[in-house]
């Protein structure tokens, strides 16, 4: 048995300097820092060379664990998608970890952060590099683990502890099914390694039924990981954490997990037509409420996030489709403009000191790299040729409109979701950007907006490089090849040409909205700025119910079982008592008789022995 030993590094290295780093004490943070950007750009640097060297599959791995005739390993699996999503994990986590030492620069409690996301950064890759499904899952644990901890990282604010909790439970709720769906593929194909799993599969030795429940057991914890409806109401709340680590969970980390597991596993999802038909109606709701809500955001964070889901909405219509090649390119043209698009607002919010857009405008003078290069990120989200968005996006919708693996009806409907949804986030892009950076500014902050210090610019001037030419890779010949697919991605038909008329007008349409209107101003923009009030309606039909049923369960517990227990108690408790009362109360008269009896023997005793004499 063996390990690819740098396929190995590429998540040991972060894992383990995380894991020194919470040994750090707070106050050294100049160890802290290089512990974290070590860590990060040591694992980019693997990732690169993996990338560079080429295919090597899977190794034989270590076996850990044996149960009867099905074993657990530790192995990796390095093929070009594996490569490249590591990259695109490296690059993210390092600018993220550059940006943090200054953006967390008077935080007391910087170095438990910079150790947390080394070990989200080792956990995604372990993710990404894993040939075996325990492992997978190990590193898909870790994540939530570490999301709920920098979620809640500010404790100053109330609602950053329920947000981490929020983003917990409801992911815990799709990784049960993901657990299941786990052991159901392990238990049938007798092996846990994903290659032996595939081959199972391929060999007919997985029943169809079987496929089928596994499938969509696994797509519940995509559903949670990625934010697909209805588990994606974790996802906008998680902005009360760190600006960067809302770069790092909705660029590369975290949500693009659960796309870059059915691509791994699509070789799966592809013989169950129901899994993929569940997926594209998924994916079909989630890219349009997504969209819908971000056009009636005021906080540009809010818009940012509500534009992720709706982006993985698009990731995972096209896997629906039978395009992960198609998916993994916008996975990774959406991990760069995301990235630069949450560090860009950090830098807007550092400098005007509130996420309110309301509250901003005339920044595009005052900060002019921040503007430059978040209008690169704007576009490439907007899908404004010839930005990295354009080139993955018009893929996806190419896929939509030829023959796939679900039905025509099904795949219509996925294509009619994302045309429409190419016009909403074209809207809410230009009124984001008109609302920030134009017009005059009003508040006295937004006058007094200034540029953040180089270690906040550089990271924002790396990603808008990839952002800008990133889907320009599509027009090589052998890029599709290493996205495991033989075609190239990059061609034009008929879609191409509606979605640019689709982008003008939702484009004309955000400019045209007044920048110092509040979102929610009409009926609809409210139903919008609640995101159709879906939250709500959880709270009414699950969050209220459970807790109702937790305090009827604990009232009854108290009542009856802890109530007969305390009962029994106190009735031998009180039996006791009484006893020892009545003896205590009979002592003397018992005493008495003892001694009189004495006597009275003692005094025949005396008789008897007087007569003898």
């Amino acid at each position: 048995m063996s390990v690819d030993p740098l396929g190995a590094a590429l998540p040991a290295v972060p894992l383990g300097l995380g894991l020194a780093g919470l040994l750090v004490r707070y106050r050294m943070r100049g160890l802290s820092a290089l512990l974290g950007v070590g860590g990060a750009a040591i694992a980019l640097a693997c990732a690169v060379a993996v990338a560079l060297r080429g295919v090597r599959g899977a190794d034989a791995g270590l076996t850990v664990a044996e149960f009867g005739r099905v074993s657990v390993t530790f192995g990796t699996w390095l093929d070009g998608p594996a490569g490249l999503v590591a990259v695109a994990v490296g690059v993210v986590a390092l600018c993220v970890q550059v940006y943090s030492v200054a953006y967390l620069h008077d935080d007391e409690r910087y170095a438990p952060y910079a150790a947390q996301v080394s070990l989200f950064t080792g956990a995604m890759l372990l993710v990404v590099v894993s040939g075996d499904l325990i492992a997978l899952l190990v590193g898909w644990e870790v994540m939530g683990i570490c999301s709920y901890l920098l979620i809640g990282h500010d404790r100053r604010l109330p609602e950053a502890p329920r947000a981490a909790v929020k983003a917990f439970l409801v992911t815990r709720v799709g990784d049960v099914g993901f657990l299941l769906g786990i052991v159901l593929l392990g238990l049938h194909a007798h092996s846990f390694r994903i290659a032996d799993v595939l081959a199972a599969a391929a060999g007919g030795r997985l029943s169809a039924g079987v496929l089928t429940a596994a499938c969509v057991l696994l797509l519940a914890g995509v559903a949670g990981k990625s934010a697909q409806f209805p588990l994606h109401t974790w996802l906008p709340d998680a902005m009360a954490g760190p600006t960067p680590i809302s770069a790092l969970i909705h660029a590369a980390t975290m949500v693009a997990a659960g796309v870059y597991v059915v691509a791994r596993l699509f070789p799966l999802f592809e013989r169950s037509t129901a899994a993929l038909v569940v997926l594209a109606v998924m994916a079909s709701v989630t890219m349009l409420l997504g969209a819908l809500s971000a056009l009636g955001q005021d906080d540009i964070k809010r818009v940012l996030a509500w534009s992720t889901v709706s982006q993985l909405g698009y990731m995972t219509g096209a896997l629906a489709l039978g395009a992960p090649s198609a998916a993994l390119f916008h996975l990774l043209t959406h991990a760069a403009f995301k990235a630069l698009l949450f560090l860009a607002a950090g830098s807007v919010i550092h400098a005007v000191g509130t996420n309110l857009m309301s509250a901003m405008g005339g920044l595009r003078e005052r900060m002019p790299v921040t503007f430059w290069t978040m209008t690169i990120g704007l576009g490439a989200l907007a899908g404004v040729p010839p930005l990295a968005g354009f080139w993955s996006k018009d893929a996806i919708l190419e896929a939509a409109a030829g023959d796939g693996p679900v039905p025509r009806g099904v795949a219509f409907i996925v294509l009619g979701s994302a045309m429409v949804t190419v016009a909403l986030t074209a809207a809410y892009v230009v009124r984001l950007w008109r609302r920030t950076f134009f017009g005059e500014p009003r508040t006295a902050a937004a006058r007094a907006g200034h540029e953040p210090a180089w270690a906040m610019r550089g990271p924002l001037l790396v990603l808008a490089v990839p952002s800008a030419l990133l889907g320009l890779a599509g027009l090589a010949p052998g890029f599709g090849a290493r996205l495991g697919a033989a075609e190239r991605l990059a061609h034009f038909g008929w879609t191409t040409p509606v979605a640019l008329v689709l982008l003008l007008a939702g484009g004309w349409l955000g400019w045209r909205r007044d920048p110092a209107a509040g979102p929610a101003d009409t009926r609809l923009g409210r139903v919008l700025a609640n995101s159709f009030y879906l939250d709500a309606a959880q709270d009414a039909l699950v969050t209220r119910p459970v807790l109702a049923l937790a305090r009827l369960a604990r009232r009854t517990d108290e009542a009856l079982v802890d109530g007969a227990v305390e009962g029994v108690g106190a009735g031998a408790g009180g039996l006791g008592g009484l006893l020892a009362r009545t003896h205590a109360g009979a002592l003397p008269r018992a005493a008495t008789a003892v001694i009189g009896g004495a006597v009275v023997l003692a005094a025949v005793i005396v008789v008897v022995l007087g007569v003898g004499r």
